[in-house]
């Protein structure tokens, strides 16, 4: 079989999902070369990214390498997906699944978010984490973070802010997991859809057998069943990163139970819901849920939400 080219971003996380990857499929006698690039969402650092107006702030760059047959599979934070591909693009892996939570990590261990006559001051850049630390913690400051991790944490050493709010995955395969003082609850902090797998992207046109053999090497079942439900979830939302949705699907047995919902911008309002379908229906679970959310406030709140985000 020929090689196989992957393209990724060049970041110190992506270069080591990118690698996981390879390593994977170098495992299953497959050889690989790795390109990776800077995407727009990694050079436009002083926007946020709801802002930047690009829907694939992190992927649009890959895609055109893909499309021109300069690599063969992009390597994704499934969570930077949009829930639309454009034309000719499809997701055909997605890996087993890190500890799903978002973490707080803080220089000082004794920092304590439930203090409200303590002024404390969260660095990220996440719609979704503004809005719910708003709900739940009325009394913290946010301060607009980008940059990768690295850059992050020099940024909370410099005292640009008190503590960052991450993704548990990130902070574990960058060798961080020290720094961590809170775990947030999922049940509370609902991450956003996807967050904690990795995503392979491949244009629809790549040859048959090399799908094949990434697919089979690649694709965890019960990962993809999770994302199906969550990704047809923030698709019927016509949703992607920059909107504070959020999505998480467990698997027991068969059964998918799925908790989605839909934050206002101010915190001051939460819709969410649970339900639970066959492994088989997950896309018809997330599309259902999706329904549910908009018809129940949700579409009101999205065109309000979209007019301050533009």
């Amino acid at each position: 079989m020929s090689i196989i080219k992957i393209g990724s971003r060049k970041s110190k996380l992506a270069m080591w999902q990118t690698e996981t990857v390879a390593q994977s499929l170098y495992e299953q006698g497959i050889e690989t070369t790795i390109s990776s690039m800077e995407t727009k969402g990694d050079k436009i650092l002083d926007v946020s990214i709801a802002k930047i107006g690009s829907k694939g702030v992190f992927t649009e760059e890959l895609e055109e390498q893909l499309l021109a047959g300069v690599t063969d599979i992009a390597v994704h934070s499934a969570k930077d997906m949009q829930s639309i591909l454009p034309d000719g693009f499809e997701l055909i892996a997605f890996t087993a699944r890190e500890k799903v939570n978002d973490v707080l990590l803080a220089l000082d261990t004794s920092l304590n978010l439930d203090d409200p006559t303590r002024k404390i001051r969260i660095g990220t850049s996440s719609v979704r984490r503004i809005a719910l630390l708003k709900h739940y913690y009325p009394h913290i400051q946010t301060v607009e973070m980008r940059g990768n991790l690295q850059t992050r944490i020099q940024k909370l050493r410099d005292g640009a802010c008190d503590a960052l709010m991450l993704a548990y995955a990130g902070v574990k395969r960058m060798g961080y997991e020290e720094m961590i003082v809170t775990i947030f609850p999922e049940d509370q902090f609902v991450p956003p859809v996807g967050q904690g797998c990795i995503a392979i992207e491949s244009a629809t046109g790549l040859d048959a057998d090399k799908k094949s053999r990434v697919r089979q090497c690649l694709n965890d079942r019960d990962s993809e069943a999770c994302l199906l439900a969550e990704r047809a979830y923030l698709r019927t939302l016509e949703g992607g990163c920059s909107i504070p949705a959020f999505g998480l699907a467990v698997l027991n047995g068969e059964t998918l139970t799925l908790t989605v919902g839909l934050a206002s911008l101010d915190g001051n309002t939460i819709l969410k819901k649970t339900e639970q379908a066959p492994r088989q229906d997950a896309e018809r679970l997330g599309e259902r849920l999706g329904q549910y959310i908009l018809e129940n406030g949700g579409r009101e709140m999205l065109a309000e939400i979209r007019r301050h985000i533009g």
